[in-house]
């Protein structure tokens, strides 16, 4: 419809007439305010009250939901706004870094910088405090070339977090598709759109892409005891998966109460132009998708070939952009790490996996951590994907933290209100000798030694490293691993700089740095299987620490920690120009130092966990200290 007299600033809900008949799917309810799907802006947070409910709250009928509450809700619920679209870009266009040269930092707008000094305060847990020039030098610094912000579209916090003092922090609620959350805006009637564009303007002329992550998979009305917001109240039956037992309920391969019905048209139709929005007029660079499978999903079980996936693959926009899977759901066949088709990357828990277990010392690990660290060709290559295809992480928002993996071997998430059941219990963690905190000084040293070698091997492996936030910075959240309900310190960036903070942020940075000087560490394809002539060496050889070939009975061999990795470019070869250089990555996850012999040749240390790295040409042997990781350089003869 088109209304003349409404500008921008204007307050606006839709009031749906329709049946009202729960058993058959339908919960139309006039009496309640709804939000419009398409609101581009949403005036503030929901505060719950019991008017948002479409049934009587206070009754204890356990069919209490197939009941009409007749309260008026206008005057609880946030209203959508009308805005202004015009904007000066300034030129601004996508950036289009290649997928070789990305390095992802996942954070989330207002914990990277409400305990920041440099950010203007009035400024901190915004979009504008975001992009300001402390945060975007931090960034630069790290050699991060693209920011992935935990989800930005508008939501709602549960009831039940509510009522204990609690917020979804994270974000996983959305309720607004095409809104920008107004948690992070400094201004007001629409102000975050505009604030939104200008972070996005920031960042792209900071070098840096943007990417959001999006959850198309539910929304926040949960199930059929939740809150009348907008869907429900809209078209359930269209926007929900109706349960095959009956419409009164809906199918939950999220978790979270609902699922989004993309069988639909009109449902299908709204994530598309969602997503065609954030590209079109956000200016955003890409997307990570929260429990992806669910959008794949048709009465068939998860097809990698439907309605959803080919319409995105066939968009001209969309087709175009960073796409990026979390490749599993809760429904049958949920589990999809390596089925996503060509043109998505996905988070590659695989990766996750393996190297916590081979650094905390875990035996059998050696075959599965040398196919991730060459970017886990098992997964990608057989499917005609990329090493990019896999994103590789060591942490994420969703678990310990860095430092909480080398501190805790338990959750403690007690604060969160559910007796600590909620969060994984497997974790594949160590504490080095102290659960939590101490000051005892060998335990201490081991442990920022572990975080080095995490974030060496995340840098040194082939795909796409993400880094979550803070991890450069020794960032704990006391052992909580589902922090996910906690808006304070506990889960807010802590920019305090001790020397040990200090000297984690600078070898971070450093083997950022090094992995974008050396086009090795990032080929666009996958090591070939063997030479590339009959005259030639292999490109990728694995070592025992006697300077062999890894044996079949080594690779077997359940305790061996030790690994040594010599990887060789093709001069103006196909994949990038390496100029024939060679490397050796060294790795040891065992309790003790071994010797290495070095291939023929004269080596240069370049990176060295153990230690500062040693100056000048080695030869003969080096000595690979116990759980520590080494790069070495071959240093032609002059």
């Amino acid at each position: 419809m088109y209304l003349p007299e409404i500008g921008p600033g204007q307050y606006y809900g839709f009031r749906v007439h329709g049946p009202h008949a729960p058993l058959q799917g339908h919960r139309c309810n006039p009496t309640k305010l709804l939000l419009d799907p398409y609101a581009r802006a949403i005036s503030g947070p929901v505060r719950w009250n019991d008017a948002l409910s479409g049934y009587p709250t206070s009754s204890t009928d356990p069919d209490r939901d197939l009941m009409a509450d007749l309260t008026d809700n206008s005057a609880v619920i946030p209203k959508c706004v009308v805005i202004d679209p015009s904007y000066n870009w300034e030129g601004d266009r996508p950036l289009h870094i290649p997928w070789d040269r990305t390095v992802i930092y996942e954070c989330h707008v207002k914990g990277m910088t409400m305990l920041h000094p440099l950010v203007p305060e009035q400024l901190r847990g915004t979009y504008l405090g975001l992009s300001s020039d402390p945060i975007l030098d931090h960034l630069r610094g790290l050699g991060v070339t693209a920011i992935e912000l935990l989800p930005v579209h508008h939501m709602a916090s549960e009831r039940r977090l509510a009522e204990l003092g609690l917020t979804n922090y994270w974000g996983y609620s959305s309720i607004g598709y095409f809104a920008p959350d107004s948690r992070f805006a400094s201004g007001g009637r629409g102000e975050q759109v505009t604030e939104f564009k200008t972070m996005v303007k920031e960042f792209h002329r900071a070098g840096l892409e943007v990417f959001l992550d999006v959850v198309y998979n539910h929304t926040a009305e949960g199930n059929h005891l939740g809150p009348t917001l907008s869907f429900r109240g809209i078209e359930n039956t269209a926007y929900y998966w109706p349960h095959p037992d009956g419409p009164r309920h809906y199918l939950d391969y999220t978790g979270c109460g609902n699922t989004m019905n993309l069988r639909h048209p009109r449902s299908r139709q709204l994530v598309l132009d969602s997503l065609r929005y954030w590209v079109m007029e956000m200016h955003i660079d890409g997307f990570r998708f929260d429990i992806a499978p669910v959008l794949a999903r048709d009465d068939s079980g998860v097809n990698m070939a439907g309605e959803f996936m080919t319409a995105v693959r066939q968009d001209p926009v969309l087709s175009r952009t960073k796409l990026i899977a979390e490749p599993w759901d809760l429904g049958p066949g949920g589990y999809q790490t390596g089925r996503f088709p060509e043109g998505w990357s996905e988070w590659n828990d695989k990766f996750r996996n393996t190297v916590r277990a081979f650094w905390r010392g875990d035996q059998d690990r050696l075959a599965d951590l040398a196919t991730r660290l060459t970017g886990s060709g098992d997964l990608y290559e057989t499917t005609g994907r990329t090493p990019q295809a896999s994103i590789n992480y060591v942490t994420c928002h969703d678990g310990f933290t860095l430092h909480d993996l080398v501190s805790y071997e338990a959750k403690h998430n007690l604060a969160n209100g559910e007796e600590n059941r909620d969060g994984s219990d497997y974790n594949l963690s160590r504490n080095w000798g102290v659960e939590g905190p101490t000051d005892a000084a060998r335990t201490l040293h081991i442990r920022e030694r572990m975080k080095r070698n995490f974030l060496a091997t995340l840098a040194f492996s082939q795909g796409v490293p993400m880094l979550s936030h803070g991890d450069e910075l020794g960032r704990t959240q006391l052992g909580n691993n589902n922090a996910y309900c906690h808006d304070s310190p506990l889960t807010w960036v802590d920019w305090t700089l001790t020397p040990a903070k200090q000297a984690l942020l600078e070898f971070a940075g450093t083997v950022f740095a090094i992995r974008a000087a050396t086009p090795l560490l990032r080929r666009r394809r996958f090591f070939p299987s063997g030479p590339r002539g009959e005259a030639a060496a292999k490109d990728l050889v694995w070592l025992m620490p006697d300077g062999k070939e890894l044996s079949e009975r080594e690779w077997r061999d359940p305790g061996n920690h030790v690994l040594g990795l010599l990887m060789r470019g093709e001069k103006g070869g196909n994949t990038q120009d390496s100029g024939g250089e060679a490397l050796l990555l060294l790795l040891n996850a065992g309790g003790r130092t071994r010797p290495f012999a070095l291939p023929d040749g004269r080596w240069t240390e370049v990176m060295n966990t153990a230690r500062a790295v040693s100056p000048g040409v080695l030869q003969g042997n080096v000595s690979l200290g116990a759980r520590s990781l080494i790069l070495l350089r071959y240093q032609p003869a002059k």
